[in-house]
């Protein structure tokens, strides 16, 4: 069911994105000590003394002109106000009510929004009077409150009780008479994977041979890169609406935002949750610990990912930035996807195209033929090829394989290339069967496994992926080998 929707507004430094972080009860937004953390909106599900609704996040609301970005986060927070079903205003109850303050009350008052005032940081007796001070905003008593501390949170819960609750019966009233309450929802981390059940040997049980394909799954698709690559203006075509700011200026994308999505096809609906990220810079010239909580949050947000996008910009072609962010994502196990943005402004872009394929399967040979996509976030152009290619390759990172063809190809693979026998010893491998999917691992039993030269790792690898159609995805390949009942009881193992 849909859930009323609370915006939180203010001015820049007042405790916003800590009160967000308090609502939905884990720290998703950046909290810093300076002014302006937060830039694009960003949504949670929060709890109240039991009353849940929608808690949106928003800029510090700043008198800058439209063309700044500062006044293009200003849109974006009256859009959030516009769309919301109650605002809470926030202000700093130690400094008291500044003139900014008093030109938020006039824009609020003009609005049709339902409006909870709140006093932030009223811990102890510093705040009274700024407390007692915000009577004179119009909106009736404030609520004293703590968003550091907690404090406060039963009068928050009275004064939003009412407002929710006539949201919920007007929303519910609108499906009734057949009305989308039009809201996209946007949702935070959760936990990915699916692991077949193993019978007593550790081979799959469910001897399943066919691709991962649940409709009911929305594709986790994360949009990564170096700053300034396109990434919130690509989610933003895919949106058709500017959700996100964009500009000239590098590094306007801070947070990790997520926003659900319907891509159609041609044939059917499909699921995406899109991901937008802050840029990555070089790590040795990442300083600033706001850039580094950003770095972090972007992480967060491969990890939570099934299929990555590196975006890349034409005009710069590859750079070693991006193979440092695809290997961090390899390292992750998470599918992946290349992209070269502003692909309309290259002249003559095949050797382009040839020279950066080549480097590719140079410098990230760990996955070598990973798909490489050329597009233009600004005119739409490769985008329905990308969400297309997305899915295609989610299915392959899905992939579980029955025990039955794994070994029928191992058995293959050994005849073809047995396995080398260093100090005239053989070295005997068994059988192998798949422990997990997402990203597809596999366990090769045998004997004096330690001593496999990573060359023959690599080659059976490079068959999993060849002949079991599992394409350029990584791939996880462990070896075990039986106990010995004269040692200390440990495997061996790579």
């Amino acid at each position: 069911m849909s859930k009323p929707t609370v915006a939180i507004i203010g001015r820049p430094n007042v405790g916003k994105s800590t009160l967000f972080n308090r609502l939905v009860g884990k720290r998703v937004a950046l909290v810093d000590d300076r002014p302006g953390v937060t830039r694009d909106r960003r949504e949670g599900d929060a709890q109240l003394l039991g009353l849940e609704f929608r808690i949106v996040d928003t800029a510090g609301f700043e008198d800058e002109d439209a063309a700044t970005l500062p006044g293009r986060m200003r849109q974006q927070t009256q859009a959030a106000v516009d769309s919301a079903d109650v605002a809470l205003f926030v202000i700093d109850a130690r400094a008291g009510i500044v003139p900014l303050d008093e030109e938020i009350a006039r824009w609020l008052r003009s609005s049709k929004t339902p409006v909870v005032l709140m006093a932030n940081k009223a811990e102890g007796n510093a705040g009274n009077a700024g407390v007692y001070e915000s009577f004179a905003l119009g909106f009736g008593e404030p609520v004293p409150f703590s968003a550091e501390h907690g404090e406060g949170l039963a009068d928050l819960f009275e004064a939003l009780l009412p407002l929710v609750d006539a949201a919920t019966e007007k929303i519910e009233s609108d499906k009734g008479r057949g009305q989308s309450p039009g809201q996209r929802v946007e949702t935070g981390t959760e936990a990915l994977g699916t692991v077949p059940s193993l019978d007593d040997e550790g081979h799959d049980a469910d001897l399943i041979d066919e691709d991962y394909d649940d409709d009911d799954a929305p594709l986790k698709l994360a949009i990564v890169g170096r700053p300034n690559a396109g990434k919130s203006t690509l989610v933003n075509k895919l949106l058709d609406e500017e959700r996100m700011i964009t500009g000239p200026e590098a590094g306007i994308t801070r947070d990790s935002i997520s926003i659900d999505w319907q891509w159609h096809d041609g044939e059917r609906i499909r699921d995406v949750r899109l991901i937008d990220t802050a840029g990555l810079r070089r790590r040795a010239k990442v300083d600033d610990k706001l850039e580094k909580l950003s770095a972090m949050d972007t992480k967060n947000a491969i990890d939570f990912a099934e299929v990555v996008v590196v975006l890349l910009d034409a005009t710069r072609g590859l750079e070693a930035q991006d193979l440092r962010i695809a290997d961090q994502i390899y390292e992750e196990g998470r599918a992946m996807i290349f992209a070269l943005n502003k692909w309309d402004t290259v002249d003559n872009g095949s050797p382009l195209y040839q020279g950066i394929r080549a480097a590719l399967d140079d410098g990230f040979a760990q996955v070598r033929g990973v798909p490489l996509l050329t597009l233009s976030a600004l005119s739409g152009k490769g985008l329905h090829l990308l969400i297309k290619v997305a899915f295609e390759t989610r299915a392959a990172w899905s992939r579980r394989v029955s025990t039955g063809r794994l070994n029928r190809w191992f058995e293959r693979a050994l005849e073809a290339n047995p396995p080398p026998a260093p100090g005239g010893r053989r070295i005997k491998l068994r059988y192998a069967t798949q422990i997990k999917s997402r990203p597809p691992s596999f366990v090769i039993f045998g004997t004096r496994v330690d001593e496999l030269p990573e060359s023959y790792r690599r080659y059976l690898v490079n068959g999993l992926r060849r002949e079991l159609d599992f394409g350029a995805v990584p791939i996880r390949l462990t070896f075990r080998a039986p106990k010995n009942p004269f040692s200390d009881g440990k495997s061996t193992g790579r």
